[in-house]
């Protein structure tokens, strides 16, 4: 490692200002920061020291999201070999199946949009930032493992461009990336995305959606029977071994994610629990007022069907893209929960509100931080005119 430490700061004049491949800083710089540890020192005055920074961040939401990864690897193999060969291959199959299946479009989504990240670091002169680490992993998550790898290199360009790098870059964007991404490939490329067929991996298998399944449950039905009957209890949803998005399907793998996020305190605990209240307060009326017989599934369901869980624990809690004040944060998740829960059942041409209704309250963070502030600034001059009578 000390070889390698020398060379590597022997090439440093280079790369700095002045030196013949100035240009390339920023890929220095990465390199640098990825591999070792950064040699900036303080010397005088005083200093506030933390044990964490953006790196350290970045690469704990990636452990957050290992059990996500590794299950969502074993479920796209397992739900191949399942309908491909009739029976359970095993685990071991199951693991290199999807390996085979899942790693090339995290791959893609890495390689595509790093070069965009790199691109506009050496055009702008600043350092790459580690923030594309957790967008390069979360979109692919949130993807089926039968998309064409072409599309997943278009959906990640935009993300990473329209999504992030035209507002500044990490820090500025107003859109979570990797939603913005997804809801590009959604709406550009549905046949592949969307629809009544399930994404398995296997060719010619075709099923229908647990959400689509509650969707299509025709007035005077029993939703619960209808998602019993083609396979999908509530266990199921929970464990997450049914045919979906590569990340999206175990409710349990990304409960565990939040553990870690939240035990080291970087997930917003506010953001998540007002999320599941927002949802299970709009499935409760929609259950005792509404009219369709989706509107009559169990609130309880909701956060176990389709990518709710995955979105409230990795998506809304996007410190960037999200409400920032504390009181905020409660109303961001709360009225991200009953969006997506109205979506779901309101309207039948789209079964899963979740990917819009944090999108839009993306949109609509500031305006609540905004309200939330002014109300403070209201209410601390009013008792300051108390105190003073």
């Amino acid at each position: 490692m000390k070889f390698m430490l020398d060379m590597h700061d022997k090439m440093r004049p280079l790369f700095e200002k002045g030196g013949k491949l100035e240009k390339l800083w920023p890929l220095f710089d990465a390199h640098d920061t990825f591999v070792f540890t950064p040699a900036d020192t303080t010397h005088e005055g005083s200093h506030l020291r933390d044990a964490i920074d953006l790196k350290r961040v970045m690469i704990t939401v990636i452990f957050a999201l290992g059990p996500a990864i590794l299950f969502g690897i074993w479920n796209a193999g397992h739900q191949h070999n399942l309908n491909a060969e009739g029976a359970t291959a095993g685990i071991l199959s199951d693991m290199m199946q999807g390996a085979w299946i899942v790693l090339p479009i995290i791959f893609v989504s890495y390689a595509a949009g790093g070069v965009w990240e790199v691109l506009f670091a050496t055009v702008r002169r600043h350092e790459i930032n580690e923030g594309f680490l957790v967008t390069g992993m979360l979109f692919p998550l949130t993807l089926p493992p039968t998309i064409p790898l072409w599309q997943v290199a278009v959906g990640i360009s935009f993300g990473v461009v329209i999504g992030k790098e035209v507002f500044g870059g990490t820090g500025m964007n107003v859109l979570n990336p990797a939603l913005t991404a997804r809801a590009f490939l959604f709406f550009a490329y549905p046949v592949q995305m969307s629809g009544d067929a399930v994404w398995t991996a296997v060719d010619g298998f075709v099923g229908a959606t647990p959400l689509s399944i509650a969707a299509a449950t025709v007035e005077g039905s029993s939703v619960v029977e209808a998602l019993t009957s083609a396979g999908y209890s509530f266990s199921s949803m929970l464990m997450g071994a049914i045919p979906g998005s590569i990340g999206e399907t175990s409710a349990l793998m990304a409960l565990l994610g939040a553990g870690i996020l939240l035990m080291t305190g970087i997930g917003s605990g506010r953001i998540m629990a007002s999320m599941v209240v927002g949802a299970l307060v709009m499935g409760t009326t929609l259950k005792l007022f509404g009219s369709s017989a989706f509107s009559d599934l169990p609130p309880h369901y909701h956060l176990v069907m389709g990518g709710f869980a995955f979105g409230c624990v990795f998506m809304a809690t996007d410190p960037v893209s999200a409400a920032a004040t504390a009181r905020g944060q409660l109303i961001y998740g709360f009225l991200i929960g009953v969006i997506a829960v109205i979506v779901r059942t309101i309207n039948p041409a789209y079964p899963e509100g979740v990917m819009l209704a944090i999108l839009f309250m993306n949109v609509m963070a500031p305006l609540i931080d905004h309200y939330v502030l002014q109300a403070h600034i209201k209410s601390r001059a009013a008792n300051r005119g108390l105190a003073n009578a």
